[in-house]
């Protein structure tokens, strides 16, 4: 089964992981996550393959991470979910998934023990 990437093109970190897995000689997915957002539950399943807690997947520097108080720590997993998948420029990027695993391209390198 072929790596699926949660791609964003205007993103380098992105662009290089995409460029990782070609060179392999592997075709992708390319899910364009900002066009076609992931579900909350999509976001959920993504963090458990991660291995990491929702907030580790939120780009904080994000003008709607402030915006929305996205800091405050009483926030629930299934709020910040939601949040997520209705604001997906939040979700750090990119996170390809293959062999049942999943990693964040950050570095891009990241991402070629699960190729």
């Amino acid at each position: 089964m072929n790596p699926v990437i949660w791609h964003n093109p205007r993103c380098s970190k992105s662009r290089e992981a995409l460029a990782l897995i070609t060179a392999r000689g592997l075709n992708p997915t390319i899910v364009l996550y900002l066009e076609a957002p992931p579900s909350a539950a999509e976001i959920r399943l993504a963090a458990k393959t991660l291995g990491v807690s929702l907030r580790e997947m939120i780009r904080s520097k994000e003008n709607a991470y402030c915006d929305l108080n996205l800091d405050d720590p009483s926030l629930s997993d299934e709020r910040l979910a939601k949040v997520m998948a209705e604001n997906p420029a939040l979700i750090e990027r990119p996170i390809v998934f293959a062999r049942g695993k999943a990693r964040i391209g950050r570095p891009p390198e990241a991402i070629l023990e699960i190729l």
